[in-house]
């Protein structure tokens, strides 16, 4: 694991591509906090969401980017298994959102799947994240140019992998905060 630093000085992991941010700023925002994780398999990404989801609370919104079989969908069921919530974590493609009910006290884990979604925030607005955003923790696969509007404060994830015709399961997770909510957080994970 890699501790935070500057978003604007980290190049790629060997062998993947380099994933800093562009020009500093998304809708708006400025990066508060940056930190990039090496993963290598599918249990380690599991168990990257878990640790992630220690640091989430109510009305934190997660926006997650990658190509398909990156891991989007794996990081969110570790996210599931760390904030104790009801039902399986699977990919919300077919229904676009899945709300997982906490079992205990914590936040409910809205899961949302934007692929399909062609429109911006005027689509989404049809599934209410407005509504469900200040009480669970909002997930959105799929979400860039979609859903940064919903909130200031939201945490980017991007996950590269290596590509072309390879069996090899390294992943980069590139975690960007941005907003005061994240300026202070520990996003290395350790």
């Amino acid at each position: 694991m890699e501790a935070p630093h500057n978003p604007a000085d980290a190049p790629g992991a060997p062998g993947l591509p380099d994933t800093a941010p562009q020009s500093g700023s998304q809708n708006g925002s400025r990066p508060a906090r940056e930190a990039r994780i090496a993963v290598d398999s599918a249990a380690r990404m599991t168990e990257l969401g878990r640790r992630l989801a220690v640091r989430l609370r109510p009305g934190d919104l997660v926006m997650l980017t990658g190509e398909l079989g990156a891991g989007k969908t794996t990081l969110t069921r570790g996210l599931g298994e760390g904030l104790g919530v009801r039902g399986a974590v699977t990919s919300p493609t077919f229904v676009i959102a899945r709300v997982h009910p906490p079992l205990g006290d914590g936040p409910a884990l809205v899961h949302v799947d934007a692929y399909r979604l062609g429109g911006g925030l005027d689509e989404m607005e049809d599934l209410d994240l407005d509504v469900s955003l200040p009480d669970s923790v909002v997930v959105v696969e799929w979400g860039d140019g979609k859903v940064e509007d919903l909130s200031e404060d939201r945490l980017h994830v991007v996950i590269h992998r290596v590509v072309g015709d390879t069996d090899d399961d390294r992943r980069t997770v590139t975690l960007t905060g941005y907003g005061a909510r994240w300026a202070d957080a520990d996003l290395a994970l350790e």
